[in-house]
């Protein structure tokens, strides 16, 4: 059983979006003297969907967010002729294929999110030829269930943002996320509207629960370092993507303050990437994006790394392929949910694409025995609201 074909589409969203907000999340454009829509850049309207097909019919769907257009070219131009040939279950060669063949230019980036979503859908294959889910094949169920915390509250009006947090504790989520909205171009004004976001959030959800804050590689080195002991009082669960992610002695240096546990690697690659913040001890929480970091190939690698050095693995954003990892490996302890919403940053689109994804209840998510691959497929519902890229 050979792969015969490699087909993309890019999934451009044309329906209502919610418009983006002032203050909506910092991130790493904040520093640059342009005004307008910082965020822009970093919203995902636009989808990538892979499908591996084998010489028996068989279809396997893997997909990526980052620049779809652009990972769609790499992937015609440049990947598809590496893997049409080759037997799937042949997944550590065809990776080494794809990294080595391209390694002059495709080792970060666009190449590797390419590499990520032939991967995962490779996967999705294996597990329909076999007639069984993913997370069997990486090793099996090592969880009764998910636990998965809320990952939304982006800076708002706080009765607003009040609201949100009530409604995840009235789901049953013990764990949530927010998002800060200032950084140092904002001054100690900003400063005191971030502690206001947190403030906010830790009063409606109280104590027991568990608070994660995340700057999305908005702040400097030194505004983190005068924000860290501001939020000390707070028992934030980990402070994430502090400063951008190049700054790996900025990671080090701010965990080593002690104050508040440091997470990262949302916009880190391959194995030798995650290698590196390990040695350093740069994080206390290790967040590959398994759309990007090299497929679940290059996950369930960084997995073991993680366990090696008990340092915990929690994938950025939901989707299926996600949830298997976690299911997996005792180095997860729980995977992120983002809530069903209509269209923002873009995180949302998945469930307009696919189908499948389970929902939480109570705070815990449950993967199918029987459900052979990742358990998602493709949906015609929406299919009016997207302009499809062959």
């Amino acid at each position: 059983m050979k792969i015969k074909n490699v087909r993309t589409r890019v999934f451009e969203w044309k329906g209502k979006i919610v418009p983006p907000a002032r203050n909506f999340c910092t991130n790493a454009a904040d520093l640059l003297f342009e005004r307008g829509d910082n965020m822009g850049s970093f919203r995902f309207h636009g989808w990538l969907v892979c499908e591996i097909e084998t010489e028996d019919g068989t279809v396997g769907i893997g997909n990526a967010a980052l620049a779809p257009r652009v990972t769609k070219s790499a992937i015609d131009e440049y990947y598809a002729a590496l893997v049409i040939g080759e037997d799937p279950f042949d997944t550590e060669y065809i990776w080494q294929k794809m990294y080595r063949r391209t390694h002059a230019w495709g080792r970060k980036g666009i190449g590797m999110t390419a590499m990520s979503a032939i991967d995962i859908a490779i996967w999705d294959l294996m597990g329909k030829e076999v007639g069984k889910p993913v997370f069997k094949l990486l090793g099996g169920r090592t969880k009764d269930k998910i636990r998965c915390y809320a990952s939304k509250l982006y800076g708002q009006p706080l009765d607003a943002l009040a609201r949100e947090a009530q409604s995840y504790v009235d789901q049953g989520f013990q764990s949530v996320k927010m998002r800060f909205g200032w950084g140092p171009q904002d001054g100690p004004e900003g400063m005191k509207k971030n502690l206001e976001l947190v403030r906010t959030v830790r009063d409606v959800i109280g104590p027991d629960r568990d608070l994660m804050c995340e700057c999305y590689m908005g702040w400097t080195f030194e505004y983190a370092k005068r924000m860290l002991r501001l939020l000390e009082p707070f028992n934030i669960r980990w402070l994430e993507e502090p400063v951008i992610a190049d700054d790996i002695e900025g990671y080090k240096e701010l965990r080593k303050l002690g104050v508040l546990p440091i997470s990262g690697g949302e916009h880190e690659f391959t194995l030798a990437g995650f290698q590196q913040l390990v040695d350093q001890r740069a994080v206390d929480v290790i967040q590959y994006d398994t759309n990007r970091v090299g497929g679940l190939t290059a996950a369930r690698k960084i997995n073991a790394l993680a366990e090696a050095y008990s340092i915990p693995i929690i994938p950025h954003a939901g989707q299926m392929h996600n949830y298997h990892l976690t299911m997996s490996t005792l180095a997860s302890p729980m995977a992120e949910f983002f809530p069903v919403h209509d269209v923002e940053v873009g995180n949302e689109l998945f469930y307009y694409i696919f189908k499948g994804d389970p929902q939480p209840e109570n705070g815990f998510l449950q993967l199918d025995d029987d459900l052979p691959g990742l358990g998602i497929e493709l949906s015609d519902e929406y299919l009016k609201d997207f302009n499809i890229i062959e």
